[in-house]
């Protein structure tokens, strides 16, 4: 159904800070919006970073409760952010390209009104992507948690020798991993980390998590999917300045005998995309793979 003023009625703008010239393309949305009969109000740093009068801010919290759409403007770890604080609202998000590769901050700011006109008529592609969630325990007791659209990843420090890892899954002992670390990815973030580590490409359709050790010991030690039903615990064995990350994001030094508890999150979060989106064009353009070398080497 199209998205009119009166089902659609407060859209939330989320800016990644210190990019130059956004001024002007966050000014073009808004007052796109504000014809199209919208109420447009910005995330709170947002707002103290822009510094444009006139426009109402709210707390990540009052934009979940209040809002009905987020746009975000910036790169992926933009996104990133803004999803892991709103995925428990349940609150659609668009993503206008300001960074680099831009997976799931697809839509290129060149196109960015005529993709949001789009959208608004109702003309929008809705997919929805899993989330994990882990609990780093330590004699019992939870001393952190955190959630991740991407990955959760254990890793020793860079000054550090091998880390031996414990891994179970739903309660069965699956290996003694001796390496640079683990990476736990949902199918989302089977693009990013993960991908550079050798793991597999997951649909987001998918229900699978991926576990791809980092540089191992053991070349037999391979990526692995399983089913996101499962219940990973890893715990630390040895090693030296190891922590757990979510998403690069958020961190927890760990010691010996901690236990990371990572699973699906009950939350997901919700992409829209312009109609006629496909999750194989992004991969083509995105990776490359529409591209050829020319005699001189380089990509066409």
């Amino acid at each position: 159904m199209p998205l009119t003023p009166e089902s659609q009625s407060t859209i939330a703008l989320v800016v990644r800070q210190n990019t130059a010239g956004i001024e002007e393309p966050v000014a073009s949305v808004v007052a796109f919006l504000q014809k199209a009969g919208h109420r447009v109000v910005f995330e709170l740093d947002t707002a103290a970073h822009l510094g444009m009068p006139g426009i109402e801010s709210m707390t990540v919290p009052e934009i979940g409760e209040q809002a009905q759409l987020a746009i975000v403007m910036g790169g992926d770890g933009t996104m990133l952010g803004i999803a892991r604080q709103l995925a428990k609202y349940d609150l659609a998000l668009i993503g206008i390209n300001l960074g680099r590769l831009g997976f799931i901050t697809d839509i290129p700011v060149e196109r960015m009104l005529p993709a949001l006109g789009e959208i608004l008529q109702g003309k929008a592609t809705a997919e929805k992507r899993t989330l994990l969630e882990g609990r780093v325990m330590r004699g019992g007791e939870m001393i952190f948690c955190g959630v991740a659209v991407n990955d959760v990843v254990v890793a020793r420090g860079s000054g550090a020798g091998m880390a031996e890892l414990r891994v179970t899954v739903d309660g069965h002992f699956m290996y003694n991993q001796r390496s640079d670390g683990l990476i736990v990815s949902t199918p989302t973030g089977s693009t990013a980390y993960a991908l550079s580590a050798g793991g597999p490409l997951l649909h987001p359709s998918l229900q699978g998590i991926v576990l791809v050790p980092i540089a191992p010991h053991a070349l037999s030690n391979r990526p692995i999917a399983i089913p996101d039903t499962s219940e990973i615990v890893v715990e630390i064995v040895s090693g030296r300045d190891i922590s757990v990350n979510f998403d690069m994001q958020t961190f927890a030094s760990l010691q010996h005998g901690d236990e990371i508890f990572i699973s699906r999150s009950p939350n997901t979060i919700t992409f829209l995309h312009p109609e006629g989106w496909s999750y194989y064009h992004t991969l083509r353009e995105k990776l490359h793979w529409h591209e050829y070398p020319s005699n001189d080497g380089k990509l066409k």
